[in-house]
């Protein structure tokens, strides 16, 4: 499981189901190394390249990635007034990035004088992700956020009966889905295009990107009585990991109903 999220030992409510007490502050930080290299690229420069990178887990956070500051274009950087307060980490100065007409306002943070507990931050800094144009692991391109070491997807092939439903109509039937589990999340079924009623699907222009499985396409199910914008979901070219649901389709969406072996499946 993630440490920080879905009843990790980091969260501020860890779960009740172990033999162990946790002896410290109910909001929680854990700092250790990021294994391998990262670039973060924006109008055409390298912002930051670094094999020191370090991943900040916070109890209910995603993993923030720091990086020394030395490992910064600091002539790309550009202090601002701006600052936060947190109660865990201090106060937070930030920076701007300019790369010849453009500029990423604030997209840089540091703490200058962290707290008593979390001293390890002096001489480290953040970047926001959806500020730079890309990043980079290694030389794969990485997307959405820096992958959590602790976050995992799993792909089953599965004979259970999968029908899915619109009401009274069921728009997909199935004993040859895959069943994905994903840390934190619940089990999504996937089915092969051929057991879907892709008659009744047309295109949405949505699409969203998970750094564990790829970049989803969507689309809507239109029946005689009802329209369900972005019902189902796709992985074209999914990540490693998740390769086996290529081009299979998830149903999921209100209005629709799934059912495993005959039992409504909840969320």
């Amino acid at each position: 499981m993630a440490l920080t999220l879905g009843g990790g030992p980091l969260t501020t409510r860890p779960p009740e189901t172990v033999n162990y007490r946790i002896d410290g502050p109910p909001h929680r930080l854990f700092w250790h190394d990021f294994p391998r290299r990262v670039r973060a690229l924006f109008g055409g420069q390298v912002v930051l390249d670094s094999t020191g990178a370090k991943l900040l887990h916070e109890s209910n956070l995603l993993p923030q990635l720091y990086v020394p500051e030395r490992d910064l274009r600091t002539d790309l950087l550009e202090p601002t007034a701006h600052s936060t307060h947190c109660p865990f980490k201090g106060d937070a100065a930030y920076l701007s990035v300019r790369v010849g007409d453009r500029i990423a306002e604030n997209a840089v943070w540091t703490y200058p004088q962290p707290t008593e507990d979390a001293t390890w931050l002096d001489g480290y800094a953040a970047v926001y992700w959806a500020a730079m144009d890309a990043w980079f692991d290694e030389d794969e391109e990485v997307f959405g956020h820096i992958r959590d070491p602790y976050h995992r997807v799993d792909v089953r092939s599965t004979g259970r009966h999968v029908r899915v439903l619109a009401g009274d109509v069921v728009v997909a039937e199935s004993r040859r889905a895959k069943l994905l589990s994903e840390t934190g999340l619940p089990n999504r079924y996937y089915l092969p295009p051929e057991d879907v009623r892709t008659d009744l699907f047309g295109p949405s222009a949505t699409h969203t990107v998970c750094p564990y499985k790829g970049t989803a396409s969507y689309r809507s199910l239109h029946t005689d009585d009802r329209l369900i914008p972005d019902a189902a979901w796709s992985y074209p070219e999914p990540l490693d990991g998740a390769r086996a649901i290529a081009g299979y389709l998830c149903l999921h969406a209100d209005g629709l109903t799934t059912e495993v072996d005959g039992v409504p499946l909840a969320g």
